[in-house]
């Protein structure tokens, strides 16, 4: 229903574009933001196919959600700059939807639309704090000037390879970001590394100490993908209000 919704109202807009009344990439456009928003998503081996879908699929419906809408259209600039990536092992980051200036519906759909068709990158190790450190090199190219940058990850276990993630999360929060999680909780512990998903303390409390930092950061969890999409729309709602 998500997926229709948005491609009829883009349908529309490159209607209006074609004909002259409505810009073609409207989420380009320039200008000061209240916020800078990188999105990282895990896509590590951890993540099966379906609980992708799932993943891609609320962090759609989340952006698109009028409530997350209305929180970034309402602050003194109109307007937050968001782009999402993807990330597993060391050397396993890719941008997915570039530097966006959401300033509406329009805007947010645009986005989500956009994140719908791109197939799934790789699957491996699980590399937090390596996906830290290049969310930095995103909000150095954001082309929209604003006072606050948040990076918001996602993540299903702890860090298995690359840099640790309390070395990444203190360079990034002395660089003045904000860093939020949600965990994403299930019931059985990996066969491969229990630890991994389970370990000792959970993974909430693993999160919190490792990964998040900065001023107001904080840690939401979610009890496995099928309601991913959900607990998104109150993190984004959180994080950028």
């Amino acid at each position: 229903m998500v997926r229709k919704a948005i491609t009829r109202r883009r349908a529309l807009s490159a209607g209006l574009a074609a004909a002259g009344l409505w810009p073609a990439r409207r989420a380009r456009a320039s200008g000061a933001v209240d916020l800078q928003l990188v999105l990282a998503a895990d896509v590590s081996r951890s993540v099966d196919d379906v609980e992708f879908a799932l993943q891609r699929q609320g962090y759609a419906s989340a952006l698109a959600d009028p409530r997350v809408v209305r929180v970034m259209t309402g602050g003194r600039n109109g307007a937050v700059g968001v782009t999402y990536f993807e990330w597993s092992g060391v050397g396993s980051q890719r941008t997915i939807v570039d530097w966006a200036r959401i300033d509406g519906a329009a805007a947010a759909e645009d986005f989500a639309g956009r994140l719908l068709e791109v197939p799934r990158p790789f699957g491996a190790s699980t590399a937090l704090g390596e996906a830290i450190a290049w969310s930095m090199g995103e909000f150095a190219r954001c082309p929209f000037p604003a006072d606050k940058r948040t990076l918001d990850v996602s993540g299903d276990g702890t860090n298995t390879s690359g840099m640790l993630p309390e070395a990444a999360r203190d360079l990034a929060v002395a660089a003045g970001t904000t860093i939020n999680a949600l965990v994403i909780l299930s019931e059985t512990p990996s066969m491969w590394n229990p630890n991994h998903t389970h370990p000792p303390g959970g993974l909430d409390e693993y999160f919190r100490r490792h990964v998040v930092g900065g001023a107001g950061a904080f840690a939401m969890t979610v009890q496995g993908f099928d309601t991913f999409g959900y607990a998104m729309v109150n993190k984004l709602t959180r994080e950028i209000t």
